[in-house]
């Protein structure tokens, strides 16, 4: 037997994390900051020695980090993490200064120069801006820049906020082409149950097959973080269902895990990497509305080849404006694919079942298109291809 056949399996997948040549590593708020809301040094300082050893020996790094919001809360005389956005916002503005000082500082001890990259989702689904995004991201890294990347907590509205930034890391991983993605919280790895209940590590996720059963409830009791176990999880499944591999672990475990050591929890890649636009629009977008269809359209939809025209829908429900994303179902509600959709819901009801000749005709040239182009549609559910959500 062969010393590569001794190896355990999910192992030699975790090989990936030393072959790789380009990571991108996400730490929580909860990681960062002391019980009473403030940037806690010591842990900022070790992390970013784990992550320096790996940089300074040619590996690419971006750093998608929160803990804006929550260094802010101390300097705004805040008790707690601020609910309403407006002071959210605030504190964010106050905070991202006071993260990066840190960033720049306990990364300049190791010779590394970082910069700090803000987004909103408009930035990763807009074409002109993803564009100015993978340009700039790919710039800093080719001069051996850190690229320490957060939301734009500041600017960002409920409509268009990622809602953590464990999604927003599985984006940017998409966007720059990583090789692995790493999620780092304050709990070492998934569980079959709580762990505080003698529950077992999972240690390798390859479908979703293997979380059939599992009870994953949000974790962390510093109050300052905003996503869970189950945000993790689901940004793990996201990147590894297009194509990249991702390793779910504590940031105690930061320095063992980019060294490929069995820790943590493996989501295997599967599935081919898509425009990051539609990632975005099967997994993160939030529907105003939902369309409707025939048993003919839906066959049409779902050939994954043609664009939703008005013939084929039959209802209209929900509140919209062009440019919106909307479900579409068929005549039972399941639904079969999501879509940027054309028109406001107030046009559609009287295009119902016309063909765009005779909307043409009808209401003008400008009546003559999809309701959703193809390229604005992407298949979700039971009905969608291999690789696909």
């Amino acid at each position: 037997m062969t010393r590569q056949n001794r190896i355990p399996s999910s192992v030699r997948r975790r090989s990936q994390l030393t072959e790789a040549t380009r990571i991108v590593v996400k730490v929580g708020s909860s990681s960062l900051t002391t019980v009473h809301g403030g940037i806690s040094e010591e842990a900022l300082n070790g992390l970013v020695g784990e992550l320096s050893a790996v940089r300074n020996g040619g590996i690419e790094l971006i750093l998608v980090s929160s803990g804006a919001i929550a260094a802010g809360i101390a300097p705004l005389g805040l008790d707690r993490r601020p609910r309403d956005l407006a002071t959210q916002q605030a504190a964010a503005s106050v905070g991202q200064g006071l993260l990066m000082a840190k960033y720049t500082q306990a990364f300049g001890s190791h010779g590394i120069t970082v910069s700090q990259v803000l987004l909103t989702a408009d930035d990763l689904i807009r074409r002109q801006q993803y564009a100015n995004a993978f340009r700039a991201l790919g710039r800093l890294l080719r001069l051996g820049v850190v690229p320490v990347v957060n939301e734009n907590d500041t600017v960002a509205t409920h409509e268009i906020r990622f809602g953590d930034n464990d999604r927003l890391a599985a984006l940017v991983a998409h966007l720059v082409k990583a090789d692995a993605l790493i999620l780092l919280s304050d709990v070492d790895a998934v569980y079959d149950g709580p762990p505080s209940e003698g529950a077992s590590r999972i240690p390798t996720i390859t479908s979703a097959a293997d979380l059939e059963g599992v009870v994953i409830g949000s974790v962390g009791a510093s109050g300052v973080g905003t996503g869970g176990m189950v945000t993790k999880v689901e940004a793990a499944t996201m990147a590894a269902e297009s194509g990249i591999p991702t390793l779910v672990t504590s940031t105690a475990q930061a320095g063992r895990a980019l060294a490929g050591d069995d820790v943590g929890t493996w989501f295997t890649a599967r599935g081919g990497r898509r425009p990051l636009r539609m990632l975005w629009l099967a997994q993160l977008a939030s529907t105003r509305g939902t369309l409707v269809l025939d048993d003919g359209a839906v066959t049409a939809v779902a050939s994954g080849s043609r664009s939703l025209l008005p013939a084929g829908i039959t209802e209209v429900r929900g509140d919209f404006e062009a440019g919106d994303a909307v479900e579409i179902t068929d005549a039972a509600g399941t639904v079969i694919a999501r879509g940027l959709v054309n028109y406001a819901s107030t046009e559609l009801p009287e295009m119902l079942g016309r063909s765009t000749r005779e909307l043409a005709r009808a209401l003008g040239q400008h009546y003559e298109r999809e309701v959703v182009h193809v390229d604005d549609l992407v298949l979700v559910g039971p009905r969608a291809p291999a690789g696909t959500p």
